[in-house]
């Protein structure tokens, strides 16, 4: 949208609507978009409850600030990463 002239704004009303983003984070992926070029939009994050045991959970938050990471971000790799190793011979990402 942003190589075909469509105004900040409007670029960014679509894109909220089309994948579900604040329109304040939308026009953020617009302007990052003008900056550096072409920019995929992620993915819409879901809320996931689980229940972990304490010392696991701690172990996790403890990485998390170690590495300056948030704590979705830690358990979302951890998982990828833990489902592309046991996924079934050329499924990966299952």
């Amino acid at each position: 949208m942003v190589e075909s002239g469509v105004p900040v704004a409007a670029a960014a009303h679509t894109m909220a609507s089309r994948y579900g983003v604040s329109e304040r984070q939308a026009r953020r992926y617009v302007e990052q978009a003008m900056a550096t070029g072409r920019l995929e939009v992620p993915e819409t994050n879901v809320v996931f409850t689980v229940k972990l045991p304490g010392s696991l959970a701690g172990q996790v938050r403890a990485h998390a600030r170690g590495t300056d990471a948030t704590l979705s971000a830690v358990v979302a790799r951890a998982l990828a990463e833990f489902l592309d190793r046991d996924a079934p011979e050329g499924r990966a990402g299952w």
